[in-house]
């Protein structure tokens, strides 16, 4: 009997060990996989993204001149007093602010109206979603040319032949056409994504809790403000956050249409620190200049983010 007990304890701790080794190796191949995976993405994030991110604390208080290392030489906080006496810097940041609020307010205004249009039944509106949302597709520098075309030749020639007063304006020739004119290309490039998002959020809505509102004598507002907005707010988040960083990063249109002008009444802050950096070759003070720049853009889109998270609710 002591013999079998025995026998049957060491079979038991061979079992044991056995598991022991198997779950260790399983441990190590899951952990080789997931090396031979992620290893070359987690390299290249680091090497390309993290790293340069750190080092721009550095080069944010030096003089580089992001040609010669040999003379980055430090200075303190000297950038960070330059940029509060920089007129520049304010008024491309004041321009910014009010481009953004103006272009995502008008951008999700009309992106939920054409996505309540095309939920309709509409015969054309699978050929009108894609029409619509054909300029996301055209790249920001190439849309700014086409235009800066329209603008400068098109709406000239239309005017010409029409005296109509919005086709004679000289666009992008003044602060305030300027302005507008970048507002018209934003908003005609990102209306359409917006409205894709809209309307896959829309066609989740629950079809009941409509012809519940509706019969219990809901009107179309007080539908449109107690039914479908808080039902689509998790959409509206992620149209505002798209809509919100994208205006504040805005370059590309920036660089192609007005290149900041006339003078510098028209420049972004991107298109201020690409100025001050590749341009005026003073590296250190436009590192200086783009981690404030992500400061706010992060401060604001974060804080868009929560408030808007608190007012989603579920079908």
């Amino acid at each position: 009997m002591r013999k079998a007990l025995g026998i049957q304890k060491g079979w038991e701790q061979s079992v044991n060990r056995k598991s022991a080794v198997r779950h260790a190796l399983g441990i190590q191949k899951g952990w080789g996989q997931q090396i031979v995976f992620l290893g070359p993405c987690l390299i290249f994030f680091l090497t390309i993204v993290i790293t340069p991110f750190i080092l721009g604390f550095y080069y944010s208080s030096t003089n580089w001149n992001g040609l010669d290392l040999d003379k980055a030489v430090w200075t303190g906080s000297a950038n960070w007093s330059r940029i509060l006496h920089d007129d520049n810097f304010w008024h491309s940041l004041y321009f910014t602010l009010r481009f953004t609020v103006v272009s995502v307010v008008i951008a999700n205004i009309l992106a939920l109206l054409l996505a309540f249009v095309l939920m309709a039944s509409l015969k054309t509106k699978k050929v009108l979603r894609t029409v619509f949302f054909m300029p996301n597709v055209i790249g920001g520098i190439l849309l700014g040319y086409i235009w800066q075309f329209i603008f400068t030749k098109g709406f000239a020639t239309i005017g010409d032949l029409t005296n109509i007063p919005f086709f004679t304006l000289p666009w992008l020739g003044t602060p305030n056409t300027g302005f507008w004119g970048l507002v018209i290309v934003f908003v005609w490039q990102t209306a359409g994504y917006m409205m894709v998002i809209y309307i896959a959020s829309l066609a989740g809505i629950p079809k009941d809790l409509i012809e519940a509102a509706k019969i219990d004598g809901a009107r179309p507002y007080q539908l449109f403000k107690s039914v479908y907005v808080p039902l689509i707010m998790p959409a509206i988040t992620i149209c505002l956050f798209l809509t919100t960083s994208n205006a504040f990063k805005m370059f590309d249109l920036n660089l192609s249409l007005t290149k900041g002008g006339p003078g510098t009444s028209t420049q972004s802050l991107a298109y201020n620190i690409y100025s001050e950096a590749l341009i005026n070759n003073r590296y250190g003070l436009g590192t200086a200049k783009a981690l404030l720049f992500f400061a706010a853009v992060s401060i604001i889109t974060v804080t868009q983010v929560i408030i808007t998270k608190r007012k989603e609710v579920s079908a």
